[in-house]
C-alpha cells in the first residue's frame, strides 16, 4: 500500500535520486517501485537502461521531471563486455549467439585500432530490437513480427572509446569504456566492432558508470531504501542533471514574479542561450532565456 501522507505534506520533495539499477529490472519498474514507496505525484527517469544493463539511472521526482529533456544532453560513461566471434538477433545476450568466425587470432592491438574509428561524430545504425520508430512503429515491434530490418543510421557522438581489458581465445571478450552522447547504442558499437574485426560481436555485460555528474560510486540500490524518508535523504538538487549554463540570482520579489511566469530584469544581464535562475538561498527556481530587447530574464520552466 502507498504510504500515508501527513495532512501538510501535499507532495513529495523535488530532486534527483541516483539509482544503481540492478540487472533484470526495467527502468519503468524502478520508477514504479519508487512511486509506490514515496507516494510522489510525479516520478520519471532520464535515459532508459536495457533490462540486462546495470548502473546509474537518474530518477526524477516532482518538478524535476520537467528537466528530463535537458538531462539527456549530458554525457554518459559505460563499461561494456563485447563478445567476439558471434552475433545475435538483438545484438546483445538476450538472443542465442550464432557463430561467425574464430576470433582467436585477434590481439588487443587489433581491438584498439578498430575502436579508434568509433571516436567522434559517427553514423550509427540502431539495433533491430530498439525503440526507434520505423514508419511510425517501434523497431522492436516490427522485429518481434519477423521484420529484422534495422532503422536508418543516424548521427551520434562518441567522446572516447578505449580498451580496458582483453581476453583472447576462441571466445574472446573485449571490455571497453565508452563515453558518449545521448542516443548512442552500445549494442550497435558491439555489433559494429565485431564487423570491423571480421568475426562478429555482441554486447554482454553493460554498466553505466556515470551520467553527467552522477557516478555509480555514489548511487543507491532500491532495496536499500525502505521508507519515503530514506529516499528523501538521498535526493540531490534538481540541477545535478542540467548541462552547464549561465546562472542568475533572484531576490524575493523577482522570485515571486518568475513563479507567476513573468519576465524580470536581473543584473548582471544574462547572455544568449539557456539561463538558470536561483533564489536567494541558491535553490533552482526556473529555466529560461534572456530577452535582449527588453533586457529581461524570461522563464520557460518554473519549478515548484
Amino acid at each position: 500500500m502507498p504510504p500515508q501522507r501527513s495532512p501538510d505534506a501535499s507532495r513529495f520533495a523535488t530532486g534527483v535520486l541516483n539509482v544503481d539499477k540492478s540487472a533484470g529490472e526495467t527502468s519503468f519498474s524502478v520508477v514504479n517501485r519508487l512511486r509506490r514507496l514515496t507516494g510522489a505525484h510525479r516520478v520519471g527517469h532520464a535515459g532508459t537502461l536495457d533490462p540486462l544493463a546495470t548502473g546509474v539511472l537518474p530518477v526524477l521526482f516532482e518538478s524535476a521531471t520537467r528537466l528530463a529533456e535537458f538531462a539527456l544532453k549530458l554525457p554518459k560513461t559505460y563499461v561494456a563486455d563485447i563478445h567476439l566471434g558471434f552475433v545475435t538477433a538483438t545484438d546483445d545476450a538476450e538472443a542465442e549467439p550464432e557463430p561467425v568466425a574464430d576470433p582467436s587470432g585477434i590481439a588487443a592491438g587489433d581491438v584498439e585500432s578498430a575502436l579508434a574509428g568509433f571516436a567522434g561524430r559517427i553514423l550509427q545504425q540502431p539495433p533491430a530490437f530498439s525503440a526507434v520508430k520505423v514508419d511510425g512503429k517501434r523497431a522492436y515491434v516490427l522485429a518481434r513480427g519477423g521484420d529484422l530490418s534495422r532503422p536508418a543510421a543516424r548521427e551520434v557522438e562518441v567522446y572516447s572509446a578505449t580498451l580496458v581489458d582483453f581476453q583472447p581465445g576462441t571466445r574472446a571478450i573485449a571490455r571497453v569504456e565508452v563515453r558518449c552522447g545521448s542516443g548512442t547504442y552500445l549494442r550497435s558499437i558491439a555489433r559494429d566492432l565485431g564487423e570491423r574485426l571480421g568475426v562478429g560481436g555482441y554486447l554482454g555485460r553493460l554498466v553505466r558508470k556515470a551520467y553527467g555528474e552522477l557516478t555509480i560510486d555514489h548511487a543507491v540500490r532500491i532495496d536499500e531504501l525502505a521508507t519515503p524518508e530514506a529516499v528523501r535523504d538521498r535526493l540531490l538538487p534538481a540541477e545535478v542533471i542540467l548541462p552547464e549554463m549561465e546562472r542568475v540570482r533572484l531576490n524575493v520579489e523577482q522570485e515571486a514574479q518568475v513563479r507567476q511566469g513573468r519576465a524580470v530584469r536581473v543584473l548582471p544581464e544574462p547572455g544568449p542561450g539557456l539561463v538558470r535562475a536561483h533564489d536567494a538561498d541558491g535553490r533552482l527556481v526556473a529555466l529560461g532565456h534572456a530577452d535582449p530587447l527588453r533586457r529581461t530574464f524570461v522563464p520557460e520552466k518554473v519549478l515548484s
